[in-house]
């Protein structure tokens, strides 16, 4: 199981000395869209600055009709990032076209296609895509692998059904990882990193619990033990 360290900080500045802390370990900095909006593409050469050995995930969750999604993908594949996210929602046609764009590549990040957004409740989701939350994830997650994705965002509670209906080797990425349960926030259903691995997660993703302790690094070090 591999960490992702979600760089969600006010500042650029503050993303960047976070890592500055977390230099010379394993980690995926995670980009998400307040970030990628704010510091553009030119962040994620001074991320490679600090330490070249960081993995490079660009959660964008891109959803657009699909040769305008495919053309998306395709630029920021360009960008030499490690991994992307993109809905699942926007169907088998979209999620094709963009792999077969990809594959042609020389080297292609990981694609993620997101299920189920972990700030879900059960009646939100039911009422959004008028299917049981898990049955829905799995049917979506399968839809994902048929088009040649690589694996699929969902919570913990997700992961391991999504593993025994389509294998081992399609990866999960789960997000809302917490070091106490209690402490959701905007999410809804949240684990710790113990539980992720005992649901064959691939990946976690942590943000809040880690750059809002006083020690990052060893809030890190401890969740490193748990991978």
């Amino acid at each position: 199981m591999q960490l992702c360290v979600a760089l969600d900080l006010e500042k650029k500045e503050d993303n960047l000395s976070l890592l500055q802390e977390l230099k010379g370990l394993d980690l995926w900095a995670k980009v998400g869209l307040r970030s990628f909006i704010r510091d553009g593409a030119v962040f994620l050469d001074e991320i490679r600055k600090i330490d070249g050995n960081f993995k490079i995930f660009l959660d964008l969750k891109l959803y657009d009709i699909p040769y305008t999604m495919a053309n998306a993908a395709l630029e920021c594949a360009k960008l030499e990032i490690d991994m992307l996210t993109v809905h699942l929602s926007s169907a088998k046609s979209a999620l094709t076209i963009l792999m077969q764009r990809l594959n042609a590549l020389k080297k292609r990040p990981l694609i993620m296609g997101v299920s189920a957004l972990t700030s879900f409740s059960e009646e939100e989701f039911l009422s959004v895509y008028n299917a049981p939350l898990k049955t829905q994830a799995i049917t979506l997650s399968a839809m994902g692998k048929e088009s040649g994705i690589d694996g699929v965002v969902c919570s913990v509670f997700e992961s391991l059904a999504i593993k025994e209906a389509l294998g081992k080797n399609f990866l999960t990425l789960t997000p809302g990882i917490r070091l106490n349960k209690n402490d959701k926030e905007d999410q809804e259903r949240v684990a710790n990193a113990k539980e992720a691995k005992q649901n064959l997660s691939d990946f976690i993703v942590v943000g809040r619990p880690i750059y809002q302790a006083k020690e990052p690094r060893e809030v890190v070090l401890e969740l490193l033990k748990d991978c």
